[in-house]
C-alpha cells in the first residue's frame, strides 16, 4: 500500500445498496418434539440477515446476490437478553444468525468495514418478525396450523450505505466488484411495509423481491411527503402572521384606550 491508497478522494461519494431484515417460518409438530427441554417453548425457526439487496435469479430467499466480504468485515447481531450468547459475531459470508423462539424483539445490527476503509462501524436496529403481516401493523396471531400453511413471514429493510470522500484504496476495491442492479420491474411477490399499506396484497404469493420499480416508488412518496410538510408549514406561517397582526392591532387598540384615573 503507497501513501497515495491512503489519500481520500474528494467530492466522491459511492454507495452499495443492502437490505436487513429477517425470515421466520413456524415449526412443525416433529420440529418442536426435537427441541432441547430448555427451548420447549418455541414456535418458530427465524434468520436475520444483512444481505445485498438484489436477489440472485431462481433463488429462495430474499436479496443476497453479491458477497459483501469485501467491504464488510463483520456483522455483530444482539439477540434478545435470554438468548444464550446473545452477541453474536458473524466474521464471513452469509452475515446472518437462525435461531428458534416464541417472541418478537428489536436486534441491533452493528456494521463494521474493512481496515481499508478506514470508516467508522455503523448501527441499525430490526424488529424481528414472527407473525403475518396487518395492514394495520398490530400484531395478529393465528392458530400455529394455520401460520404453517401460510408460509414463511418475511420483514427486509432496503438501505443504502454511501461512502462520501472515500480513500483510493477503498475506492478501488468497490469498484472492482460491481453491484448487481435491482430487476426494473417485478417478477415476484413485493416486500411489505408499514409506510407503504397497499403493498400488503402484492406481498403475498412467495418469497419477496425488490426492484429498482420500488425504490422509485419509494421515492416519490418521499418526495410527496416532503411536499406535503411543506405545504403544511406555509399554511401555519400564513396563520401565524394573521394572528400576529391580530395580536399587534389589539396590543395599538389597547395603548390607546384612556386609562382611569388612578
Amino acid at each position: 500500500m503507497t501513501s497515495q491508497d491512503r489519500v481520500r478522494v474528494r467530492g466522491v461519494s459511492i454507495f452499495r445498496p443492502i437490505i436487513y431484515g429477517n425470515t421466520a417460518v413456524v415449526l412443525t409438530p416433529k420440529e418442536r418434539e426435537r427441541l432441547p427441554v430448555s427451548a420447549y417453548e418455541h414456535t418458530h425457526r427465524w434468520t436475520v440477515a444483512v444481505r445485498s439487496a438484489a436477489s440472485a435469479e431462481n433463488s429462495d430467499q430474499v436479496g443476497g446476490a453479491d458477497d459483501l466480504s469485501y467491504f464488510i468485515k463483520r456483522v455483530t447481531f444482539k439477540l434478545h437478553d435470554t438468548y444464550p450468547n446473545p452477541i453474536r459475531n458473524v466474521d464471513k459470508p452469509p452475515f446472518e444468525v437462525s435461531e428458534t423462539g416464541w417472541g418478537e424483539f428489536d436486534i441491533q445490527i452493528r456494521i463494521n468495514f474493512i481496515h481499508e476503509s478506514g470508516e467508522k462501524a455503523i448501527v441499525v436496529y430490526h424488529h424481528l418478525k414472527l407473525h403475518p403481516w396487518t395492514a394495520s401493523g398490530e400484531p395478529e396471531i393465528p392458530a400455529l396450523d394455520l401460520a404453517i400453511m401460510a408460509g414463511p413471514v418475511h420483514s427486509w429493510q432496503y438501505d443504502e450505505i454511501v461512502f462520501h470522500d472515500p480513500y483510493q484504496n477503498f475506492l478501488n476495491i468497490l469498484t472492482s466488484h460491481p453491484v448487481t442492479h435491482l430487476p426494473k420491474n417485478k417478477r415476484k411477490p413485493v416486500p411489505f411495509h408499514l409506510a407503504h399499506p397497499a403493498s400488503l396484497e402484492a406481498s403475498k404469493g412467495g418469497t419477496p423481491e425488490f426492484t429498482s420499480q420500488m425504490e422509485k416508488e419509494e421515492a416519490e412518496r418521499l418526495e410527496a411527503a416532503r411536499q406535503s410538510i411543506l405545504s403544511e408549514q406555509e399554511k401555519w406561517r400564513l396563520i401565524l402572521n394573521e394572528k400576529e397582526k391580530e395580536l399587534k392591532k389589539l396590543q395599538e387598540q389597547l395603548a390607546a384606550t384612556p386609562q382611569p384615573p388612578s
